[in-house]
């Protein structure tokens, strides 16, 4: 079975730092895009980063550019977004995602529905 867990969420002051990993069972992913997305109750699920099979041109939203960095580690099967700066309206649950055919670009992850969902991992930044 294909699964997708994330960890390292939490409760975090703002300005502080946080690092999520995606490990990645039942399917080697390193032929695939990967990334991050995030999540409000009542809003509408917003795309955050994605990198691809490559580890070529990181594609980030707006809001987080020069805050986030996304990774992966091929050998652990693990993917993983670095968080500093971080905001309260950083504030969400964070989903990992993973397109479901190989040799996509992150891109595409932003555009096209993920095959794969994490379940989730809720960061909180507080003011």
């Amino acid at each position: 079975q294909v699964q997708l867990v994330e960890s390292g969420g939490g409760l975090v002051q703002a300005g502080g730092s946080l690092r999520l990993s995606c490990a990645a069972s039942g399917r080697t992913f390193n032929s695939y895009a990967m990334g991050w997305f995030r999540q409000v109750p009542g809003k509408e699920r917003e795309f955050v980063a994605a990198i691809d099979w490559s580890i070529r041109s990181p594609y980030y939203v707006e809001s987080v550019k020069d805050r986030f960095t996304i990774s992966r580690d091929n050998a652990k099967n693990t993917r993983y977004l670095q968080m500093t700066s971080l905001k309260p309206e950083d504030t969400a649950i964070y989903y990992c995602a993973a397109r479901d055919q190989p040799f996509t670009s992150a891109e595409s992850l932003a555009l096209t529905d993920p095959g794969y969902w994490g379940q989730g991992t809720q960061v909180t930044v507080s003011s």
